[in-house]
């Protein structure tokens, strides 16, 4: 589990289908169904043709992020030392172990809280949530060959319980009366084009910390892609379908009337607990790889148990949703930062990094090591990003920070590289 270096050959063990069971894990979760209920204002025809556009344009990106790694054997945020330069990297670094270390809190509050709702009572969430804390970073710790296990045993599970859930909402409202249910959209459509995007966005800090353990270079990139596509845009439908049902977002409340009603709470119980534990211990070992980056003497498995405990606590003893706009916020900062890394790997770098210097003073050693082109551009798409969310532009915000970090990059590289 070590992330010093380059992964060597002994850590490169999950294949294509590997990728497409952890990738199908990290897509089931409450977050996703909650987010695709998020939709229901359009109708189910318009809503289902948002989710599977978004995926299309938000999953392509997330791929080719991760094929980075694939090829290098490098996690997601020492791949941004290529643009950002050795140094400059540090700064992604810590947004990330921030934001890791908030969305473990929660999605473990979520978790605890639905469960709760589900069996034993309000009284017994923090119960839940130490039991769901423990495990997902047991998960964590268990690493890639384990992971190969796990996420095949849960991911079934989940995929079955899921088909469940889908026949249980056509069967009891049937395709007839939701396709006739009006539609009376509360948002643009680019605005509701953004949510199923920033979805599988979201996850490029990351997507390069699993890729890395590619057995094959560059095949997990299609495992990685079809995975996620298939499940998140799925689970989207699934919200999108219970939220016209039921007339509720609320995943819980979802579950409770979908399933609880026909006598499956156990099932419901369990789609609660293995979708937190296949999507969150995500979160906390690339809090761990992010963490590691900054302080490469630290072992890996102290990291993941302080980022596991961290969470854990701040699920306990906060609202952990209050603080879902900030981590959003911090969030943000990653899609034109992406942007950018991806424009130097496939443009300026013609899709080639030399590993060994991503981690010493090399051809990436910038000035200071740090290159301020680069950041220069991270901070315009930053800024371009919160604008377009704030005015409502009918765009939405992930794609234009991408193209316009991209692009302002590409183009102050390319007039200052005759005099570098």
């Amino acid at each position: 589990m070590s992330t010093i270096g380059p992964v060597d050959g002994k850590e490169r063990t999950l294949r294509e289908w590997d990728f497409f069971l952890l990738w199908a894990g990290a897509a089931i979760s409450l977050s996703e169904i909650w987010a695709g209920g998020l939709l229901v204002s359009f109708g189910l025809a318009a809503g289902l043709g948002i989710i599977l556009l978004g995926h299309l344009a938000g999953n392509t990106p997330m791929a080719l992020g991760g094929l980075i790694g694939s090829r290098h054997g490098v996690p997601a945020i020492v791949s941004t030392r290529g643009a950002l330069g050795n140094r400059g990297s540090a700064l992604p670094a810590v947004l990330n172990v921030v934001q890791l270390v908030g969305w473990t809190a929660v999605m473990l509050w979520i978790g605890g809280q639905s469960a709760a709702g589900l069996a034993g009572g309000a009284e017994h969430a923090g119960i839940w949530i130490v039991a769901l804390g423990a495990l997902t970073t047991l998960w964590a710790l268990a690493g890639s060959r384990a992971w190969r296990v796990l996420q095949k045993i849960g991911v079934v599970l989940l995929l079955g319980l899921s088909v469940v859930m889908t026949a249980l909402a056509l069967k009891t409202y049937g395709w007839r009366e939701l396709l006739a249910a009006p539609s009376a959209p509360s948002m643009p459509f680019m605005l509701g084009l953004d949510l199923a995007i920033a979805m599988p966005i979201s996850w490029m800090p990351l997507v390069s910390d699993y890729t890395r353990h590619a057995a094959v270079p560059g095949r997990g990139i299609r495992g990685t892609w079809w995975g996620y596509f298939i499940v998140s845009s799925w689970m989207y439908a699934v919200g999108l379908v219970a939220a016209l049902a039921t007339g509720s977002g609320a995943p819980e409340s979802m579950l409770l009337q979908l399933m609880g009603g026909h006598g499956l709470l156990v099932p419901a119980l369990l789609v609660v607990l293995l979708s937190t534990l296949t999507t969150t211990f995500l979160d906390i070992y690339s809090n761990a790889v992010s963490a590691q980056s900054l302080f490469p003497k630290m072992g890996t498995r102290g990291l993941v148990l302080l980022a596991g405990g961290a969470g854990t606590l701040i699920a306990l003893f906060f609202d952990a949703t209050k603080y879902e706009a900030f981590l959003l916020f911090i969030g943000s900062a990653f899609c034109p930062l992406f942007g950018v890394v991806l424009a130097d790997y496939f443009v300026l770098k013609r899709g080639c990094y030399v590993a060994e210097d991503l981690y010493r003073r090399g051809r990436y050693w910038y000035a200071g090591g740090v290159n301020p082109r680069a950041l220069l551009a991270w901070a315009a798409g930053f800024g371009v990003y919160h604008a377009c969310a704030k005015t409502g532009f009918a765009g939405g915000a992930s794609i234009p920070a991408m193209a316009l970090a991209a692009a302002i990059y590409l183009l102050i590289s390319m007039k200052t590289k005759g005099r570098t």
